[in-house]
């Protein structure tokens, strides 16, 4: 009689870290291989652990997962089944945004999942565990509000003293010296001169906008990509004859990060003379009050664009009805003698 051995393989559990890491080079390198050796050690002290991988976000600020690319690759991970726990050093690096926490934490419960945050000592799986983490993560959210606050004092009060900061990156026009000072990009300069010419030659921001594009003139981001939001809202930015309104936005939630044009809600301050002008003061004045006639002219006549220049169509939006104040519009009539304009 033959006695049968079976012997019991043991299934290791499929362990992964997620951490966030600094937005310094440097530092988010050396932090990166920091946590990456610390997990390492750590998951191969437990001989029933076996590491899937390290799940690392650059940046400090997390208020929510919308940006956060290798969180919501974890996240899909444990969605099909390659992950059974997380290990994270705190909720604070998992999430400080309450509601994304506890929503999370519910999903990998749902699937057997089980977070381990090392400093508070909690494991999501423990029926404890949620109880815990609302009350810690609340703190943790509280923690990130006072962060927001602070930054936004402080940038205000910069406001105060008359600093400008401008994103130079996605600016036509300018650069910045190594102070932080605007200073102007000479030919980027000439296409801001180019547009508020040809405006008050009488082209629309239409076809401004159509006239870079056909010529390949580059824009801010290097390609010639050019709309006429853009040119409408270069023609209108006091910055370019030396000046700045500062605050035009403000942030009204810091969670969401969602900002919102300043009207009145909160002080605006103007500084003049505050960097080098492209536009002298009287040709911007002089765009500000066109931009105002055409929009009252629009307004007036019910049209939804204003064309002073057009060579196939000089008459375009110039003739009106006498009765109702309608523009007429040329249209084609076919005859049998042909095509023939009419308006």
């Amino acid at each position: 009689m033959q006695t049968s051995i079976i012997h019991q393989v043991k299934t290791k559990i499929k362990v992964a870290a997620y951490c966030r890491v600094s937005t310094n080079q440097d530092e988010q390198l050396s932090s990166y291989e920091n946590q990456v050796n610390y997990y390492r050690d750590f998951i191969s002290k437990h001989e029933d652990y076996e590491l899937v991988d390290i799940y690392a976000d650059e940046g400090i600020s997390a208020t929510n997962t919308k940006k956060r690319d290798a969180f919501n690759r974890l996240i899909q991970d444990c969605r099909e089944g390659k992950v059974d726990r997380i290990l994270v050093k705190s909720i604070s690096r998992f999430a400080r945004n309450t509601l994304d926490c506890i929503k999370y934490v519910r999903e990998l419960k749902e699937f057997g999942i089980g977070v381990t945050f090392e400093k508070e000592n909690i494991d999501s799986l423990d029926s404890k565990g949620e109880v815990l983490l609302t009350i810690l993560s609340s703190l943790a959210q509280d923690e990130s509000r006072s962060i927001s606050e602070n930054s936004t004092w402080g940038i205000r009060k910069k406001f105060e003293r008359g600093v400008v900061q401008v994103n130079t990156a996605k600016f036509m026009g300018y650069d910045k010296d190594e102070h932080g000072n605007l200073i102007i990009n000479t030919e980027q300069a000439e296409v801001v001169r180019h547009i508020y010419n040809q405006f008050l030659k009488g082209y629309n921001p239409e076809s401004i906008a159509k006239e870079l594009n056909a010529k390949d003139v580059k824009g801010w981001s290097g390609k010639a990509n050019w709309y006429p939001s853009s040119i409408l809202k270069m023609l209108q930015n006091e910055k370019y004859k030396g000046e700045a309104l500062l605050q035009k936005t403000y942030t009204v939630d810091f969670l969401t990060k969602k900002r919102i044009p300043n009207d009145g809600q909160v002080n605006q301050y103007y500084v003049e003379g505050s960097h080098e002008a492209i536009i002298d003061t009287e040709t911007w004045e002089t765009v500000q009050l066109e931009i105002a006639r055409r929009k009252a002219y629009r307004e007036e006549h019910q049209l939804k664009s204003y064309i002073m220049q057009n060579e196939d169509n000089p008459f375009t939006t110039k003739v009106f009805c006498a009765e109702c104040g309608s523009a007429f519009g040329r249209k084609n009539w076919t005859t049998s003698r042909g095509k023939r304009k009419v308006w």
